[in-house]
């Protein structure tokens, strides 16, 4: 592209904007289109309808977008002047003028991501490759307005009166009234979207089995951290310190879980069970069972629940023939602690995930003499600078958290896959040394769908990836053993036996075989009409283009479900906490 000031990138922003609005204040289809690429995407996160979903090509855009921001009442479409000003940008290997947008809507105000191209005929002014357009706030319901709405008088005539921590433990008990939304599990999906759904002045209570707050992260293996940089993993309302490490060690993430849910005035019982729920459709709320830490029953009945058990909630326990015959221990990578108690003892870690190669590693700086056993093929990449690439909008000077944010989500599914794929080629170059060391001992390797990298397979499958920071070199170093599976005969009461006759002694076996997702509880926990009704949990809707039933609407009324990284967590609560915001003051 040419190089062009950026008061030219506004003109060139300006006058795309003014045919814009021009064509949709017109309902002139012939004239929407033309400022479209044939190629282009257009991603709305409930800002023009109540689904997140995605439409790609300029005809089916067309269509979709016009009647969208009819229903809507969307107007007005401007550049933001009090965000990060028009620029160009190379996105998924593409030329673009980006801008962020402002609009109207009949219920609020969205903001909008737009990037142009260049125009397909050669002499045409640039054309609208991506537009994104999400709500941002709620009209008379912003966050602002809101902590207005709460401030009490800056003087107390009765001294005497409750203080707010009287009040805060008053409301934390939930006597003789419900919830607005019960939260159910109370890790960073939970908090974050009780934080906003706060901000909003909407009583929520996470309900979570563990003892303490962030036992979720406190309780997992001795040497868990982080595989991805501090700069993407911020909380909504307040920012890690500037202090804090690149990579969060999990007692780090809990401590701050546990002062966030203080901080932010969260509603959290711990030591609580949800037992279930029935929905009163004539009441329009759920009957909601639980179980206190005293063991005595609680029948709430809140309009909404949110189902925050993670993208990895449940562990998989794969029927593996024969391994009952095992007389070792048996353990799930959940319920793995530390490897200090297996010195100089055969250890066997089935899987070559995250959780495996952690637990590999924690088992050989503790002496154990630990053996992969490699089920899958697995995507392979060091945790710097390669798996931090794909995080790159977060890095260096540049806009604020929000800004960031928005770019982050404006993405659609296939332009993701078109950065991604440059990006994982970028990481294959650099990996290249470990990589063939990998190989060379016989380690299969992946590089996800099409070769798109980790980041798509965790939005896929949850996992199938490891970061290395350092496991990778013990294995090519063969201080860590590999087996492949299918050379494994049987098992039986002192380890196993291999198709080659060889005998393998073991005294641990641990199974880092993932976990199953949001939708395995559901039937459990709702029954089968309910999950018939809402079907799958995450994954791609081909249909949409988007993940299934996440931070949306879902067929059943008044049940939800959010989870994810810390990223997708931050930046999605907040549309899930305007979605039921708007519900509980009819504005839907």
């Amino acid at each position: 592209m040419l190089v062009i000031s950026e008061q030219g990138i506004g003109h060139i922003i300006e006058a795309w904007l003014k045919r814009f609005n021009a064509a949709l204040t017109a309902g002139d289809k012939a004239a929407l289109g033309a400022l479209f690429r044939t190629d282009s995407h257009w991603r709305d996160i409930v800002a023009l309808g109540r689904r997140i979903r995605t439409v790609s090509g300029q005809g089916a855009l067309v269509e979709a977008l016009l009647a969208a921001v009819q229903e809507a009442g969307a107007r007005d479409f401007a550049i933001d002047e009090e965000r990060a000003a028009p620029r160009f940008v190379e996105r998924a290997g593409e030329d673009t003028i980006e801008a962020i947008l402002r609009f109207e809507t009949k219920i609020g105000t969205g903001a909008a991501l737009l990037r142009l191209k260049r125009a397909e005929a050669s002499g045409d002014a640039p054309v609208a490759w991506v537009l994104t357009t999400a709500l941002d706030s709620l009209r008379g319901f912003d966050v602002d307005t809101m902590r207005e709405a709460r401030e009490e008088p800056a003087f107390e005539r009765e001294f005497n009166g409750p203080n707010w921590l009287d009040k805060r433990r008053e409301a934390a008990r939930f006597e003789g009234r419900d919830p607005a939304v019960l939260i159910v599990g109370g890790g960073h999906a939970g908090i974050t979207a009780a934080a906003w759904l706060g901000a909003l002045n909407i009583e929520s209570l996470i309900v979570d089995r563990m003892a303490r707050v962030g036992d979720n992260w406190r309780l997992r293996y001795h040497g868990l951290k982080l595989h991805n940089q501090v700069h993407s993993n911020h909380f909504p309302f307040l920012s890690f310190p500037k202090t804090w490490p690149k990579y969060i060690p999990k007692d780090k993430i809990a401590n701050w879980l546990e002062s966030y849910v203080e901080t932010m005035e969260i509603n959290f019982w711990t030591k609580t069970s949800f037992e279930g729920a029935t929905y009163d459709a004539a009441a329009k709320c759920w009957v909601a069972r639980l179980k206190l830490a005293d063991g005595s029953e609680r029948i709430m009945r809140p309009r909404h629940i949110i189902m925050a058990t993670s993208v990895s909630g449940t562990p998989n326990l794969p029927d593996i023939p024969t391994l009952d015959r095992f007389k070792g221990k048996v353990v799930h990578s959940s319920g793995f602690k530390n490897g200090a108690e297996w010195k100089d003892k055969p250890v066997f870690v089935f899987g070559t995930g995250t959780s495996a190669h952690d637990i590999t590693q924690d088992l050989h700086g503790n002496g154990a003499k630990v053996t992969m056993v490699q089920r899958s093929p697995t995507l392979i990449v060091n945790v710097e600078p390669s798996a931090q690439l794909y995080d790159g909008v977060y890095y260096g000077k540049g806009p604020t958290l929000e800004d960031r944010d928005l770019i982050n989500v404006s993405f659609p599914l296939s332009v993701m896959k078109q950065a991604h794929k440059i990006l994982t080629d970028k990481t294959r170059e650099l990996d290249k040394p470990l990589l063939d060391g990998l190989e060379k001992i016989g380690f299969r390797l992946e590089f996800g769908d099409n070769g798109t990298g980790w980041p798509l397979k965790y939005r896929s499958r949850g996992g199938g990836y490891y970061f290395n920071v350092g496991c990778s070199d013990l294995l090519v170093r063969r201080e860590v053993g590999l087996i492949q599976y299918h050379d494994i005969a049987e098992f039986n009461a002192t380890g196993m036996r291999m198709k080659d006759g060889r005998e393998v002694p073991a005294a641990l076996m641990v199974l880092a075989t993932g976990y199953k997702g949001q939708d395995h509880l559901v039937r459990g926990f709702f029954g089968d009409a309910v999950a018939d009704r809402v079907g799958k949990v995450w994954g791609f809707d081909e249909a949409d283009q988007e993940l299934r039933n996440m931070w949306m609407e879902t067929p059943q009324p008044g049940l939800w479900f959010t989870g994810g990284s810390f990223a997708q967590c931050r930046m999605y609560s907040k549309y899930l906490a305007m979605q039921i915001k708007a519900r509980e003051e009819g504005l839907v």
